[in-house]
């Protein structure tokens, strides 16, 4: 099989990762710059040029699409689905997945545990939406959001009130949810392929942070998930339209909440935590899988 890999740099760890488990397996993987691919949009032919050539032989791509890029890169990702290729992740279900409001709206219509959320945007509506999701502490999250950059736990009311309303005041989209007190600062990262959970993770933030996010700081290490966590994980997935997903849980006291669901997961540090070859894992799935023109919208929204 020839396969693209929609990434911004071959020494990215997952990029790298899963162009060795293609080779190793006798395939070809090409790492495709995303913001350097272009288009040409016609009737009948459609074309994606890249370096002065016309990529063309493509079975399957892999999108590891930013969200700074989610728009460029998911217009690409389309453009490979017109022309037959098979996608591991489809636009429309990256698209679903980045923004925040929407997934929360598809998971709670499916009955999906998620935290108490808020969505308002008047600033004198602010009172009655923390009283809507149980008031102080929250945590105030901007719908363009990733890797834990602009998430805030407001501990007080005042302290909600005023982050509220200093977002509110920059006109920046925002989610206010409750606060899992007894997850004490950690998740679960399900990775799941299919409908399978191939391999979990608790992530632990560090002292003094609630953040559990690698990226900020936090530990990984391997943990066993209970039958109630995989199957919301895998359905969480399936009503994304995600083949790959990585699935964050918290857990409540009232059952699994679903955090966020993410379509490019990191496989650095699920890898490291579990031992396992997951980038081996999704070429495998792509070559069970992959036929052309298979893609489909899974579920609606």
């Amino acid at each position: 099989m020839k396969i693209a890999i929609l990434s911004r740099k071959r020494s990215l760890y997952s990029t790298n990762r899963l162009i060795e488990a293609a080779e190793e397996r006798g395939h070809e993987a090409e790492m495709i710059n995303t913001l350097r691919a272009y288009m040409n949009i016609a009737s009948n032919r459609p074309e994606i040029h890249y370096n002065g050539r016309i990529l063309s032989g493509f079975d399957a791509v892999i999108p590891r699409i930013g969200a700074s890029v989610t728009f460029y890169g998911t217009a690409v990702l389309r453009q490979f689905e017109m022309m037959g290729v098979y996608p591991l992740n489809e636009s429309v279900a990256i698209s679903r997945s980045r923004d925040k409001l929407r997934s929360l709206q598809l998971l709670a219509r499916k009955g999906i545990g998620l935290p108490v959320t808020g969505f308002a945007h008047s600033p004198d509506d602010v009172q009655d939406l923390l009283t809507m999701v149980g008031g102080a502490p929250v945590v105030i999250k901007l719908l363009e959001g990733t890797q834990g950059i602009g998430v805030v736990l407001a501990e007080t009311q005042k302290a909600a009130e005023s982050v509220i309303e200093a977002f509110m005041g920059l006109r920046a989209n925002i989610l206010v949810q409750e606060y899992i007190r007894e997850a004490g600062g950690a998740d679960i990262r399900c990775f799941v392929i299919g409908d399978k959970v191939v391999a979990a993770m608790k992530r632990q933030a560090v002292a003094g942070e609630f953040r559990s996010n690698l990226h900020r700081g936090g530990s990984a290490s391997i943990i066993k998930i209970t039958p109630e966590e995989r199957s919301t994980a895998v359905r969480a997935a399936n009503i994304m339209g995600l083949n790959v997903a990585g699935v964050d849980i918290l857990r409540s006291n009232h059952g699994a909440v679903v955090m966020e669901v993410n379509s490019s997961p990191g496989l650095e540090g699920i890898e490291e935590a579990t031992g396992k070859d997951i980038a081996g894992m999704i070429i495998d799935f792509i070559a069970r899988n992959a036929r052309p023109h298979r893609t489909r919208t899974k579920g609606k929204g």
